[in-house]
Formats: C-alpha cells, structure tokens, sequence
C-alpha cells in the first residue's frame, strides 16, 4: 500500500522535521505500508514561513491548488490514499469530490478519533491565526460541539525547530499549554501543527496529567490505511450527491483547470 503524505511545508527548507516526521510515520505504518512524504515546492515562501500565509484566507486558498494538483496526480499514478497533513485541512472538501481514492486530513480525522476518547477537545497549537478556520471547519464536519479550547504554546515555529535539539523548553511550554486548556474543560488533546506533533511523538508524549494526548498525524495515516482497506475491498467512497461531494465530469474538469492553470493544471 502507498500513501501520499502532503505536507503545506517545503520539506526540504526544514531537514530536521522531514527526517523527524520520516522515520514517526514510518514507525507508525502498518507493514506493507509506504508512505511518502511530499512538501509544497521549493519557493512557495519566499522571505517568510508557512505560518505567515495561514493567517491570510487569500494565500490560504492559493496555496490549495498545490494539494488538489498533487491529489490528482497521486490518484493518477496508482497511490491507494492520499492524506493531507496539515491541521487546517487544506483542499480536503474541494478533494474529494475530485478523486475517488481515499482522502484523509489531519484535523479532520484527528478530532473525530479524540470525540472516541474524551467529550470534549482540546486543540494545542502555535499558530494562533489558525483558530477561526479551525472553529469554521470543524463546525462543518459536524465536530464543533465538542471543540472547546484552542490554546496556543508559548513558542513560534523557530523554538518548535531548535525544540529538535533542546526538547525541554518546548515540552514544559506545550504542558503549560495543555493545562490550560484541561482548565477550560478539555478531556482529550489534539496537537495542532505537524512539526509540534512529531515532536511531542518522537518525546514519548501520550498524556498531560490524566488526559490523554493524540498522536494527530499517527491517527490521520491509520485512518488513511484503513480507508484504503474498505476501499479496495468493497469499493467505500464519500456520497457523490450535491455541492460538496458530486464529482464533475472529468472533460469538464480538465477543461477548467486548462483555463486557468495552462500544461500545469
């Protein structure tokens, strides 16, 4: 099985996460399971870091494109999921009703697996931008009942880097963290952004006091094989019926996405 790990970081830029979140995903993979990893391309940031343009709802969508192309071309080239890993979910509504393999996303399927575990979610993070688009999405996958706190980290995404070689700051302001939010009622924790996520996996953190703490990009690749599983065996797929989920007819599709977008698209 091949799964296609997109990230919204140029990988490269970050060597220290890329090889972090190398070898946590390919622990956490069933045998049998590749899962490769992908970034955005080289240049998507220039003179500024991913967390800059996740605060713009403009920039937000531009950069979406990347994931639709790269969805489209991982079902072209035979891949059996595809797994966007990025806790705002880039592209995962526009997705799926683009492409019949399955198509997992990292907040998405990490909140609805701790709705498993607790009543009510906590989500820790460092991008404080991200919150009103998290509260929006989760309100339309039908989980915005049981999100309660958003808490940020006292960190910004260098410390999260140098975090790689000096993990205590980092692990004493994520406790802090989620504390604070276990204050504010929440019985289960999701790690926000990707790098925080390997991070506290590669620590061996499980639980903050008596709260359990999910590993969000472990949880979203078993949902992915999973889904790969039921889809190869019986043909599982989202509904193809309105807006969000009817698939264009792919002349049409390929027609558009020339205008737009020329060879490229």
């Amino acid at each position: 099985m091949r799964i296609w790990h997109q990230s919204f970081t140029v990988l490269d830029d970050v060597p220290h996460y890329r090889d972090a979140l190398h070898r946590h995903l390919n622990a956490a993979a069933r045998p049998g399971t590749t899962v490769e990893l992908h970034g955005m391309a080289e240049g998507t940031y220039p003179g500024s870091y991913p967390g800059v343009h996740i605060g713009h709802l403009y920039l937000t969508n531009l950069h979406r494109e990347q994931f639709v192309r790269a969805a489209l071309r991982a079902e072209a080239e035979g891949y059996d999921a595809f797994f966007i890993a990025t806790i705002p979910d880039t592209g995962f509504e526009e997705i799926r009703s683009l492409v019949d393999i399955p198509v997992v996303a990292f907040g998405n399927a990490s909140v609805a697996f701790a709705a498993t575990l607790g009543s009510r979610v906590g989500i820790v993070n460092f991008i404080a931008e991200l919150e009103p688009q998290l509260r929006r999405n989760m309100d339309a996958y039908g989980l915005g009942s049981i999100v309660g706190p958003i808490v940020q980290v006292e960190a910004g995404f260098t410390d999260v880097m140098a975090a790689y070689a000096d993990p205590g700051p980092l692990l004493a302001a994520f406790e802090r963290a989620a504390r604070r939010a276990i204050a504010e009622g929440a019985n289960v924790i999701v790690p926000g952004e990707g790098p925080l996520n390997v991070f506290l996996a590669g620590q061996g953190v499980s639980r903050v006091d008596d709260v359990p703490v999910i590993d969000s990009l472990g949880t979203g690749l078993a949902l992915a094989e999973t889904r790969a599983l039921l889809y190869r065996r019986t043909g599982l797929r989202p509904p193809r019926t309105g807006l969000y989920f009817s698939k264009p007819d792919p002349r049409m599709l390929a027609a558009a996405r020339a205008f737009y977008y020329g060879s490229a698209g």
